[in-house]
């Protein structure tokens, strides 16, 4: 079993940038695909990104390719999100995520969440 505790979020300007973290209890950190979701108010939870149990495959939604880079530490038992040339539409609560199996983009697919940070973006 895997516990998620995401930080980093906040309110920045258009074209600012944030980093999420995400820490992971459980000595089973490394076998997971972790994954970042956002959800805007009003919206279905959508996928953002995820990064293969070695870390050596990463995927992200077409939204945020070039701007966004996931990463993951497994010493640290720990992944990050660095989001770069933030939009307003990037606006929501963003959850880290552990999957053992399945598709990498399917909320589905994932069995441990966190509780989410916000990231607010401002025109």
């Amino acid at each position: 079993q895997v516990q998620l505790v995401e930080s980093g979020g906040g309110l920045v300007q258009a074209g600012g940038s944030l980093r999420l973290s995400c820490a992971a209890s459980g000595r089973t950190f490394s076998v997971y695909t972790m994954g970042w979701f956002r959800q805007a108010p009003g919206k279905e939870r959508e996928f953002v990104a995820a990064t293969s149990s070695g870390g050596g495959i990463k995927y992200y939604a077409d939204s945020v390719k070039g701007r966004f880079t996931i990463t993951r530490d497994n010493a640290k038992n720990t992944v990050t999100l660095q989001m770069n040339i933030l939009k307003p539409e990037d606006t929501g609560l963003y959850y880290c995520a552990a999957a053992e199996q399945g598709g990498v983009r399917r909320r589905e697919s994932y069995s441990y969440w966190g509780q989410g940070t916000q990231v607010t973006v401002s025109s």
